[in-house]
């Protein structure tokens, strides 16, 4: 049966479903230290005594930094579609996120002072629970070897830096530019068959955006891990950002505008881009609400609901 963790400033809390949580009796300060300390873990959920309402906790991020942030590129069939690829042919491929990014999931997503194009982007993270050394390889039955538990998160992306220039690690590394949490949802072997069922939503100002489940994606996570493992060790409580599903304010082009745009000298192709993509209302703004959840439609596993503002 899957535990639901959730964290405030100096505690860690096992949240019942009646939306009360008790505090973990652990010296655990990090995600790694509390995955070593289970049997705390588990003593706090079997506890009958009186509990704390959820709602008086100011939760933080369940995934403690510094760690490492790995993530994956066009990894939902929708997703590929909208940005101009052919799901059928897409690779594993991943990027670094800079863990200072990680912030709590009801705070406040901070927008540069020099982007215009703030993008925001759900995905399912996988918190790891044991060594993954290179060449390790993954196969669906051993998921639960290498992975602790599931969290919420939004990869937000400062798509005109990330674009203008051909890189993601600064443009996805800002503070704040990974919201995480609320719960970490640590599993229990028998429940990785729920994975697919999963359903990952995103709305801003209550306008729901994004809308898929894991079957939408391309690269599984077994074969992920198998891949990443091919150049990347993992440690307990490092993070797996396993991509976003179609719906993001940034979309490919239609063809004919990308052949004309190919003919234009690329100073002017980028300017006349990211003219178009200002005039773009989806992409967030001071003010905005970004409201994402992550769960099974029966609700045997609900990795809970962040509410981040944009300022």
């Amino acid at each position: 049966m899957s535990i639901n963790v959730v964290r405030t400033e100096g505690s860690w809390w096992v949240e019942r479903p009646d939306g009360t949580a008790v505090e973990v009796a652990t010296t655990a300060t990090t995600t790694r230290e509390l995955l070593g300390d289970v049997a705390a873990v588990e003593k706090a959920a079997e506890s009958g005594g009186a509990g704390v309402a959820v709602g008086e906790l100011a939760l933080i991020s369940p995934v403690t930094a510094p760690c490492r942030v790995a993530a994956q590129m066009v990894n939902y069939r929708s997703h590929a579609r909208d940005s101009g690829f052919d799901p059928d042919t897409v690779q594993p491929t991943f990027f670094r996120k800079a863990s200072g990014s990680i912030t709590g999931p009801h705070g406040t997503i901070r927008k540069p002072a020099h982007v215009r194009l703030l993008d925001y982007e759900v995905e399912l993270g996988l918190v790891m629970g044991a060594e993954l050394p290179v060449g390790t390889r993954v196969t669906e039955p051993e998921l639960s070897r290498y992975i602790a538990g599931l969290v919420v998160t939004n990869d937000v992306s400062a798509r005109d830096v990330q674009l203008s220039k051909g890189q993601f690690y600064e443009s996805k590394s800002y503070p704040t530019f990974t919201p995480v949490g609320p719960r970490l949802t640590l599993l229990g072997a028998d429940e990785f068959t729920h994975l697919l069922n999963l359903r990952l939503r995103l709305s801003v100002n209550k306008v729901l955006r994004q809308d898929r489940t894991v079957a939408d994606m391309i690269v599984r996570p077994a074969e992920a891990l198998t891949a990443l493992a091919g150049f990347q060790a993992l440690s307990p409580g490092d993070l797996v950002l396993t991509g976003t599903p179609g719906g993001t304010a940034l979309t490919a082009p239609p063809k004919l505008v990308e052949k004309i745009g190919a003919l234009l000298p690329p100073e002017v192709k980028w300017k006349t881009f990211f003219a178009r993509q200002a005039r773009n209302p989806a992409y967030l703004r001071p003010g905005d609400v970004v409201e994402a959840d992550i769960a099974t439609p029966d609700g045997t596993l609900d990795l809970g609901t962040q509410r981040c503002t944009v300022a």
